[in-house]
Protein backbone atom coordinates (compact mmCIF):
# COMPACT_ATOMS: atom_id res chain seq x y z
CA UNK A 1 0.00 0.00 0.00
CA UNK A 2 0.80 3.54 -0.22
CA UNK A 3 1.30 5.39 2.83
CA UNK A 4 2.72 9.21 3.18
CA UNK A 5 6.29 9.47 5.31
CA UNK A 6 7.86 11.82 7.81
CA UNK A 7 11.48 11.87 6.60
CA UNK A 8 12.50 14.65 8.75
CA UNK A 9 12.33 18.01 8.98
CA UNK A 10 11.04 19.87 5.82
CA UNK A 11 11.00 16.01 4.18
CA UNK A 12 7.74 13.74 3.50
CA UNK A 13 7.25 11.29 0.89
CA UNK A 14 4.62 8.75 -0.49
CA UNK A 15 5.96 5.62 0.10
CA UNK A 16 4.94 1.80 -0.34
CA UNK A 17 4.65 0.17 2.70
CA UNK A 18 3.64 -3.95 4.10
CA UNK A 19 -0.52 -3.65 3.93
CA UNK A 20 -1.50 -4.03 7.48
CA UNK A 21 -3.46 -6.82 8.71
CA UNK A 22 -5.70 -6.49 11.78
CA UNK A 23 -5.74 -8.24 14.93
CA UNK A 24 -8.47 -10.02 16.37
CA UNK A 25 -9.85 -7.36 18.33
CA UNK A 26 -9.01 -4.77 15.47
CA UNK A 27 -10.44 -3.41 12.18
CA UNK A 28 -9.11 -2.69 8.86
CA UNK A 29 -10.03 0.48 7.42
CA UNK A 30 -9.79 1.91 3.87
CA UNK A 31 -8.91 5.50 4.22
CA UNK A 32 -11.07 7.81 2.55
CA UNK A 33 -10.05 10.87 3.51
CA UNK A 34 -7.67 12.32 6.46
CA UNK A 35 -7.18 15.75 7.36
CA UNK A 36 -3.97 17.70 8.05
CA UNK A 37 -3.67 19.23 11.55
CA UNK A 38 -1.96 21.79 12.73
CA UNK A 39 -0.22 19.00 15.24
CA UNK A 40 1.03 17.12 11.98
CA UNK A 41 2.49 20.12 9.79
CA UNK A 42 4.20 21.14 12.84
CA UNK A 43 6.03 17.99 13.50
CA UNK A 44 6.69 18.05 9.71
CA UNK A 45 8.45 20.90 9.98
CA UNK A 46 10.13 19.68 13.70
CA UNK A 47 8.34 22.37 15.21
CA UNK A 48 6.55 21.25 18.33
CA UNK A 49 9.16 17.75 18.82
CA UNK A 50 5.92 15.70 18.67
CA UNK A 51 6.53 13.74 15.30
CA UNK A 52 9.45 11.44 14.02
CA UNK A 53 11.36 10.72 10.82
CA UNK A 54 10.09 6.96 9.92
CA UNK A 55 6.43 7.94 10.73
CA UNK A 56 2.68 7.98 9.45
CA UNK A 57 1.27 10.41 10.64
CA UNK A 58 -2.67 11.13 10.54
CA UNK A 59 -5.55 11.01 13.59
CA UNK A 60 -8.33 13.31 11.69
CA UNK A 61 -9.71 10.33 9.44
CA UNK A 62 -13.06 8.66 7.68
CA UNK A 63 -13.22 5.57 5.62
CA UNK A 64 -14.87 2.03 5.54
CA UNK A 65 -14.05 -0.93 7.00
CA UNK A 66 -12.24 -3.56 5.13
CA UNK A 67 -12.32 -6.77 7.10
CA UNK A 68 -12.81 -7.31 10.69
CA UNK A 69 -10.43 -9.27 13.42
CA UNK A 70 -12.12 -12.31 14.45
CA UNK A 71 -13.46 -11.48 17.86
CA UNK A 72 -15.10 -8.55 16.36
CA UNK A 73 -18.69 -8.54 15.73
CA UNK A 74 -20.56 -5.60 16.78
CA UNK A 75 -18.93 -3.71 13.18
CA UNK A 76 -19.75 -4.53 9.65
CA UNK A 77 -17.40 -4.89 6.31
CA UNK A 78 -18.34 -1.74 4.55
CA UNK A 79 -19.66 0.68 7.34
CA UNK A 80 -18.54 4.10 7.15
CA UNK A 81 -16.52 4.91 9.70
CA UNK A 82 -14.52 7.39 11.69
CA UNK A 83 -11.64 6.32 14.87
CA UNK A 84 -11.51 7.44 18.65
CA UNK A 85 -7.46 8.35 18.12
CA UNK A 86 -6.86 7.81 22.02
CA UNK A 87 -6.42 4.53 22.77
CA UNK A 88 -6.19 4.24 26.37
CA UNK A 89 -5.88 0.85 29.22
CA UNK A 90 -9.82 0.53 29.79
CA UNK A 91 -8.91 -0.27 33.72
CA UNK A 92 -7.04 2.40 35.62
CA UNK A 93 -8.81 4.56 37.76
CA UNK A 94 -8.98 6.90 34.73
CA UNK A 95 -10.80 5.15 32.15
CA UNK A 96 -13.11 3.55 34.79
CA UNK A 97 -14.23 7.34 35.76
CA UNK A 98 -14.94 8.01 31.93
CA UNK A 99 -11.96 10.30 31.64
CA UNK A 100 -10.44 8.20 29.07
CA UNK A 101 -7.64 11.14 27.93
CA UNK A 102 -6.27 11.03 31.22
CA UNK A 103 -5.20 7.50 31.39
CA UNK A 104 -1.46 7.84 32.01
CA UNK A 105 -0.34 5.07 29.31
CA UNK A 106 -3.08 5.97 26.87
CA UNK A 107 -1.15 6.24 23.29
CA UNK A 108 -2.57 8.61 20.27
CA UNK A 109 -3.13 7.39 17.21
CA UNK A 110 -0.78 9.37 14.74
CA UNK A 111 1.40 10.81 17.79
CA UNK A 112 3.07 7.61 18.72
CA UNK A 113 5.37 6.66 16.22
CA UNK A 114 5.11 3.02 16.39
CA UNK A 115 1.78 2.84 15.65
CA UNK A 116 0.99 3.75 11.70
CA UNK A 117 -1.75 6.10 11.21
CA UNK A 118 -3.96 7.07 8.99
CA UNK A 119 -2.10 9.02 5.99
CA UNK A 120 -2.53 5.51 4.45
CA UNK A 121 -4.26 3.81 1.98
CA UNK A 122 -5.17 1.63 5.32
CA UNK A 123 -4.59 1.14 8.26
CA UNK A 124 -6.10 -0.96 11.70
CA UNK A 125 -7.39 0.05 14.70
CA UNK A 126 -8.97 -1.59 17.52
CA UNK A 127 -12.81 -1.93 17.24
CA UNK A 128 -13.95 -0.01 20.47
CA UNK A 129 -12.50 3.38 19.01
CA UNK A 130 -14.04 2.99 15.75
CA UNK A 131 -17.24 5.00 15.21
CA UNK A 132 -19.84 3.99 13.03
CA UNK A 133 -21.36 6.84 11.17
CA UNK A 134 -24.74 7.35 9.18
CA UNK A 135 -25.01 6.24 5.68
CA UNK A 136 -25.99 9.12 4.03
CA UNK A 137 -23.48 11.52 5.75
CA UNK A 138 -20.86 13.15 3.47
CA UNK A 139 -18.27 11.08 3.88
CA UNK A 140 -15.59 13.88 4.22
CA UNK A 141 -17.36 14.93 7.07
CA UNK A 142 -16.47 12.14 8.62
CA UNK A 143 -12.59 13.33 9.08
CA UNK A 144 -13.78 16.84 10.89
CA UNK A 145 -15.22 14.65 13.78
CA UNK A 146 -11.86 14.82 15.92
CA UNK A 147 -11.13 18.21 15.42
CA UNK A 148 -14.78 19.14 16.40
CA UNK A 149 -14.01 17.03 19.53
CA UNK A 150 -11.45 18.47 20.15
CA UNK A 151 -13.25 22.07 20.72
CA UNK A 152 -16.19 20.77 22.07
CA UNK A 153 -13.99 19.22 25.25
CA UNK A 154 -12.07 22.54 25.34
CA UNK A 155 -15.42 24.79 25.05
CA UNK A 156 -16.91 22.10 28.23
CA UNK A 157 -13.43 22.84 30.13
CA UNK A 158 -14.88 25.90 30.25
CA UNK A 159 -18.14 25.72 31.37
CA UNK A 160 -19.38 27.85 28.57
CA UNK A 161 -22.92 28.94 29.62
CA UNK A 162 -25.72 30.79 27.84
CA UNK A 163 -24.97 34.27 29.12
CA UNK A 164 -20.99 33.69 28.69
CA UNK A 165 -19.43 36.22 26.61
CA UNK A 166 -16.82 33.95 24.61
CA UNK A 167 -13.47 35.15 22.76
CA UNK A 168 -11.69 32.67 20.59
CA UNK A 169 -8.60 33.94 20.24
CA UNK A 170 -7.77 32.24 16.50
CA UNK A 171 -9.72 31.81 13.86
CA UNK A 172 -8.22 28.34 12.58
CA UNK A 173 -9.61 25.06 12.90
CA UNK A 174 -9.80 24.60 16.57
CA UNK A 175 -10.87 28.11 17.03
CA UNK A 176 -13.82 27.26 14.39
CA UNK A 177 -14.69 24.07 16.12
CA UNK A 178 -14.63 26.02 19.51
CA UNK A 179 -16.76 28.61 17.90
CA UNK A 180 -18.99 25.81 16.85
CA UNK A 181 -19.05 24.24 19.62
CA UNK A 182 -19.47 27.37 21.73
CA UNK A 183 -23.20 27.77 19.40
CA UNK A 184 -23.77 24.23 20.27
CA UNK A 185 -23.80 24.43 24.07
CA UNK A 186 -26.12 27.42 24.14
CA UNK A 187 -23.34 30.36 23.75
CA UNK A 188 -24.63 33.56 21.55
CA UNK A 189 -22.51 36.19 22.29
CA UNK A 190 -19.14 34.72 20.33
CA UNK A 191 -16.09 36.48 18.74
CA UNK A 192 -13.00 35.71 17.17
CA UNK A 193 -9.75 37.10 16.83
CA UNK A 194 -7.43 36.32 13.62
CA UNK A 195 -4.92 38.41 11.68
CA UNK A 196 -5.70 36.41 8.72
CA UNK A 197 -8.94 37.52 6.68
CA UNK A 198 -10.09 34.41 5.26
CA UNK A 199 -10.13 33.13 8.61
CA UNK A 200 -12.07 35.65 9.93
CA UNK A 201 -14.38 35.40 6.97
CA UNK A 202 -15.08 31.91 7.63
CA UNK A 203 -15.95 32.13 11.35
CA UNK A 204 -18.11 35.10 10.58
CA UNK A 205 -19.85 32.83 8.48
CA UNK A 206 -20.13 30.66 11.48
CA UNK A 207 -22.20 33.57 12.94
CA UNK A 208 -19.36 34.65 15.35
CA UNK A 209 -18.61 38.66 15.29
CA UNK A 210 -14.59 38.63 13.77
CA UNK A 211 -11.95 41.12 15.40
CA UNK A 212 -8.68 41.70 13.39
CA UNK A 213 -5.95 41.99 15.83
CA UNK A 214 -3.14 43.38 13.43
CA UNK A 215 -5.75 46.65 13.04
CA UNK A 216 -8.04 46.70 16.40
CA UNK A 217 -7.14 46.66 19.84
CA UNK A 218 -8.45 43.29 20.96
CA UNK A 219 -9.33 44.11 24.20
CA UNK A 220 -11.12 47.21 23.75
CA UNK A 221 -12.66 45.42 20.37
CA UNK A 222 -13.58 42.51 22.27
CA UNK A 223 -15.42 44.46 24.36
CA UNK A 224 -17.46 46.41 22.57
CA UNK A 225 -18.68 43.63 20.34
CA UNK A 226 -19.43 41.69 23.36
CA UNK A 227 -21.00 44.25 25.37
CA UNK A 228 -18.56 44.07 28.28
CA UNK A 229 -15.29 42.05 28.51
CA UNK A 230 -15.14 38.70 27.83
CA UNK A 231 -16.23 36.22 30.45
CA UNK A 232 -14.66 33.01 28.66
CA UNK A 233 -11.50 32.90 26.56
CA UNK A 234 -10.20 30.22 24.38
CA UNK A 235 -6.62 30.07 23.21
CA UNK A 236 -6.81 28.25 20.21
CA UNK A 237 -3.13 29.01 19.11
CA UNK A 238 -0.99 28.71 22.28
CA UNK A 239 1.72 30.73 21.95
CA UNK A 240 2.94 33.55 24.66
CA UNK A 241 1.43 36.53 22.58
CA UNK A 242 -2.17 34.82 22.00
CA UNK A 243 -1.99 34.06 25.63
CA UNK A 244 -1.16 37.63 26.75
CA UNK A 245 -3.94 39.25 24.76
CA UNK A 246 -6.21 36.43 26.37
CA UNK A 247 -5.60 37.93 29.71
CA UNK A 248 -5.34 41.40 28.67
CA UNK A 249 -9.03 40.89 27.41
CA UNK A 250 -10.37 38.72 29.51
CA UNK A 251 -13.26 39.47 32.66
CA UNK A 252 -11.95 39.86 36.47
CA UNK A 253 -13.26 36.21 37.67
CA UNK A 254 -12.76 35.16 33.54
CA UNK A 255 -11.94 31.43 32.62
CA UNK A 256 -9.38 30.64 29.78
CA UNK A 257 -9.04 27.52 28.75
CA UNK A 258 -5.40 26.54 26.58
CA UNK A 259 -5.88 24.58 24.02
CA UNK A 260 -3.81 25.58 21.21
CA UNK A 261 -0.39 24.17 20.91
CA UNK A 262 1.78 26.59 19.13
CA UNK A 263 4.57 25.53 21.27
CA UNK A 264 6.02 23.39 24.05
CA UNK A 265 6.00 26.41 26.75
CA UNK A 266 5.00 29.94 26.98
CA UNK A 267 5.79 33.29 29.25
CA UNK A 268 2.84 33.95 31.76
CA UNK A 269 2.28 37.12 33.06
CA UNK A 270 1.25 35.76 36.56
CA UNK A 271 -0.51 38.42 38.22
CA UNK A 272 -2.62 38.95 35.14
CA UNK A 273 -4.06 35.69 36.88
CA UNK A 274 -3.83 35.98 40.55
CA UNK A 275 -4.53 39.49 40.96
CA UNK A 276 -7.71 39.11 38.84
CA UNK A 277 -8.58 35.87 39.92
CA UNK A 278 -8.72 34.51 36.63
CA UNK A 279 -9.06 30.91 36.30
CA UNK A 280 -6.02 28.93 33.49
CA UNK A 281 -7.58 25.84 32.32
CA UNK A 282 -5.63 23.03 30.03
CA UNK A 283 -7.59 21.28 27.73
CA UNK A 284 -6.30 18.35 25.14
CA UNK A 285 -8.15 16.05 23.62
CA UNK A 286 -11.56 14.91 25.04
CA UNK A 287 -13.36 11.55 26.48
CA UNK A 288 -14.58 9.05 24.77
CA UNK A 289 -18.34 10.38 25.20
CA UNK A 290 -17.52 13.43 23.83
CA UNK A 291 -15.55 11.95 20.78
CA UNK A 292 -19.05 9.70 20.26
CA UNK A 293 -21.09 12.65 20.87
CA UNK A 294 -19.79 14.62 18.44
CA UNK A 295 -19.77 11.78 15.82
CA UNK A 296 -23.52 11.84 16.47
CA UNK A 297 -23.70 15.32 16.03
CA UNK A 298 -21.60 15.54 12.83
CA UNK A 299 -23.85 13.17 11.49
CA UNK A 300 -26.93 15.29 11.84
CA UNK A 301 -24.85 17.52 9.57
CA UNK A 302 -25.20 20.23 11.38
CA UNK A 303 -25.16 24.00 9.54
CA UNK A 304 -21.68 24.93 9.05
CA UNK A 305 -19.92 22.12 8.90
CA UNK A 306 -19.22 21.57 5.61
CA UNK A 307 -17.66 25.11 5.44
CA UNK A 308 -14.52 23.72 7.50
CA UNK A 309 -12.92 21.51 4.52
CA UNK A 310 -11.00 24.29 1.97
CA UNK A 311 -8.50 22.41 0.52
CA UNK A 312 -8.38 18.66 -0.62
CA UNK A 313 -5.73 16.85 -2.40
CA UNK A 314 -4.51 13.13 -3.09
CA UNK A 315 -1.18 11.78 -2.78
CA UNK A 316 0.50 13.50 -5.40
CA UNK A 317 -0.52 17.07 -3.75
CA UNK A 318 -0.05 15.75 -0.22
CA UNK A 319 3.64 16.56 0.25
CA UNK A 320 2.77 20.06 -1.20
CA UNK A 321 0.24 20.32 1.31
CA UNK A 322 2.23 20.00 4.30
CA UNK A 323 4.80 22.47 2.95
CA UNK A 324 2.49 25.05 2.42
CA UNK A 325 1.02 24.53 5.85
CA UNK A 326 4.03 24.47 7.52
CA UNK A 327 5.64 27.22 5.67
CA UNK A 328 2.15 29.55 6.26
CA UNK A 329 1.68 30.17 2.83
CA UNK A 330 -1.24 28.39 2.26
CA UNK A 331 -4.87 30.32 3.01
CA UNK A 332 -6.44 27.10 3.60
CA UNK A 333 -7.37 26.26 6.97
CA UNK A 334 -8.42 22.20 6.74
CA UNK A 335 -6.83 20.67 3.98
CA UNK A 336 -8.06 16.83 3.66
CA UNK A 337 -5.61 14.20 1.86
CA UNK A 338 -7.71 11.30 -0.23
CA UNK A 339 -5.48 8.24 -1.02
CA UNK A 340 -7.53 7.26 -3.85
CA UNK A 341 -8.04 10.47 -5.40
CA UNK A 342 -10.59 13.58 -4.45
CA UNK A 343 -13.10 12.09 -6.54
CA UNK A 344 -12.73 8.80 -5.05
Amino acid sequence: MKALVLNGDYDISVQDRPDPEPGPDEVLIDVIATGICGSDFHGYSGENGRRHPGQVMGHETVGRIAHLGRDVNDLRVGDLVTVNPVINCGHCAACRAGQEHWCATKKVLGVEPDIPAAFADQFVMRAPNVIVLPKGLPAELGALVEPLSVGYHAVRRGQVTADDRVLVVGGGPIGQACVLAARRLGATQIAVSDPRASRRELCNRLQAAVIDPTSDELAATATTTLGDRPSLVIDAVGITSTMAAALESAAMGARIVLVGMGTPSIELAAYGISTQERSLIGSFTYTATEFADTAAWVGSQPDGVEQLIDGRVGWDGAPRAFDDLARGTSEASKILVFPHGVSA
